[in-house]
C-alpha cells in the first residue's frame, strides 16, 4: 500500500537519535534562555546594589583609596607597625586634601566677587547687544522676560525649598558614606591580606587557588588604574589651572581642581569639566579669552588622548576604546555620575579576572596541580580565622 503513495506523500523517516527540531532553532533556543537567566541575575544583581547604595558605594571608594594608597602604607610600614602606618598614611592624605580644600576656599572667596561684577556687566553687554544686535529685541520685552523668570521663581518656591532639604538630605549621607569609606579603608590597608584570606576561606577548597590568582591580577590592575588615572588627573588639572592663571581667568585655582576631579572620569569627565573653564572665560574676560581657554582645554586633551592614555592608561586598563566609551554610558545611565566613575575600573578589573581564570585553563594541567598543591597542601595549616591567610606570602591589599 506505501508502495501506491506518491513520493512527496510518504512519511519521512526518522531514526530514534535524530532531533526533531533543526539544529540552528536548537541551539539558538539554549542560547537564548542561558541569556534570559543571566540578564535575571544582573538584574538583580543591580537591584540589589542600589538597594544597599549607601554602603556599596562608600566601599567601593574605599577600594580605590586603598589602591592608591597602599604603596605608600608598605614602605612606612618597615619601620613602623602596619597599623600605625596605615593611621600615619591616611593623616597625610586628609591634611593634604584639607589644604587643597582650604585654597581653593579662599581663591573662592576672594575671587567671586570679581566674578560677580565682571558677570553682571557681562549680562548687561549680553542685554545691549540683544537691542541694538540683529534681534533687536526692546527692553521692554527684555525686561518681561526678567520679570517671568521672576515669577516663575516665586511660583516654585515651594519646589526650591523641599529641594534645599533634599540637599541637607544628601549632606547627611555623605557625611554616613565618609564614615563608612574611612573605617573601610584602614581595614583594607592595615588588614586586607587577613580579609582577603577568609573571603577565599567561604569558598570551595578547589576554587580558593584559582579566585586568589584572579583577585591578585584584579588587585594589581585596580592598583595601576588608580594611579594613572591619578596621573592623568593632575595633568589635566594643572594645564587648565595653568592656562586660566595666564590668560587671566578668575578662580583659576578652583577651575583645576574642578577638572581634576571631573578627569577621574575617563574620555568625558575633564572635558565636560572643562566647559565650565570656558564659560566663566566668556562672562569674566569676553569671547576671545573664551576661545583661547578653549584650545588649553583641547591642547590639554590631545595630550591626555595621544600621550598620557597611551602610555599610563593603555597599560592598566587592557580594555577597548568601545568598551570604555560603552561602559561610561550605562553606568551613567544606570547609576548617575557614581556609575560613570565606577564604570571603568569594573570593567577593567573584572575583564583581568576572567582572563586569568580563563588562561588557567591553558596551562599544563602538572604545572597547575603542582601550584594548587603548594599552595593548598595538606600539611599546611588550613585558615581558620581572618588572622590567617591561604598563602604565605602577604595578601592583596599589602602588595
Amino acid at each position: 500500500m506505501s508502495s501506491l503513495l506518491p513520493q512527496d506523500d510518504r512519511p519521512v523517516a526518522t531514526t530514534a537519535g535524530s532531533p526533531s527540531v533543526p539544529p540552528g532553532v536548537r541551539l539558538a533556543s539554549e542560547w537564548a534562555w542561558r541569556l534570559v537567566l543571566l540578564a535575571i541575575a544582573l538584574y538583580g544583581l543591580v537591584r540589589l546594589v542600589a538597594e544597599f547604595a549607601d554602603i556599596v558605594i562608600p566601599v567601593l571608594v574605599s577600594m580605590l583609596l586603598a589602591a592608591l594608597l597602599h604603596p605608600i602604607v608598605d614602605r612606612v610600614a618597615k619601620h613602623a607597625p602596619r597599623a600605625l602606618a596605615t593611621i600615619l598614611t591616611m593623616l597625610g592624605a586628609f591634611l593634604l586634601v584639607a589644604a587643597l580644600l582650604a585654597l581653593v576656599g579662599q581663591q573662592a572667596a576672594s575671587g567671586f566677587g570679581d566674578l560677580r561684577k565682571q558677570g553682571v556687566e557681562g549680562i548687561a553687554q549680553v542685554q545691549d547687544w540683544l537691542s541694538t544686535g540683529p534681534l533687536h529685541l526692546s527692553s521692554s520685552r527684555l525686561e518681561g522676560y526678567v520679570t517671568q523668570a521672576q515669577d516663575a521663581v516665586g511660583a516654585n518656591q515651594s519646589t526650591i525649598v523641599s529641594g534645599a532639604v533634599g540637599v541637607a538630605s544628601t549632606a547627611t549621607h555623605l557625611a554616613e558614606g565618609a564614615f563608612i569609606a574611612l573605617f573601610s579603608t584602614f581595614f583594607f590597608l592595615s588588614s586586607g591580606s587577613r580579609i582577603w584570606a577568609w573571603l577565599l576561606r567561604l569558598l570551595p577548597r578547589g576554587a580558593r587557588a584559582p579566585m586568589d590568582d584572579a583577585g591578585r591580577s584584579g588587585w594589581v590592575t585596580l592598583s595601576h588604574y588608580v594611579r594613572a588615572t591619578l596621573i592623568v588627573a593632575v595633568t589635566d588639572g594643572l594645564g587648565v589651572g595653568i592656562g586660566a592663571a595666564i590668560l587671566g581667568v578668575p578662580l583659576a585655582i578652583p577651575l583645576g581642581v574642578v577638572v581634576f576631579l571631573g578627569a577621574f572620569i575617563p574620555v568625558v569627565g575633564a572635558l565636560l569639566s572643562g566647559v565650565l573653564a570656558v564659560l566663566v572665560a566668556l562672562v569674566a574676560n569676553g569671547p576671545v579669552t573664551a576661545l583661547i581657554m578653549l584650545g588649553v582645554v583641547l591642547l590639554v586633551q590631545q595630550i591626555e588622548a595621544h600621550v598620557l592614555q597611551p602610555f599610563l592608561l593603555g597599560r592598566a586598563v587592557s580594555v577597548h576604546p568601545l568598551a570604555v566609551i560603552l561602559g561610561i554610558a550605562t553606568g551613567a545611565a544606570v547609576a548617575g555620575i557614581v556609575g560613570a566613575l565606577f564604570a571603568v575600573p569594573l570593567i577593567a578589573v573584572t575583564n583581568t579576572m576572567v582572563t586569568a581564570l580563563a588562561n588557567r585553563d591553558h596551562e599544563d594541567p602538572g604545572e597547575r596541580v603542582d601550584r594548587e598543591d603548594a599552595a593548598l597542601s595538606p600539611d599546611k595549616p588550613a585558615p581558620t580565622d581572618l588572622g590567617q591567610d591561604v598563602h604565605p606570602e602577604p595578601g592583596v591589599a599589602t602588595r
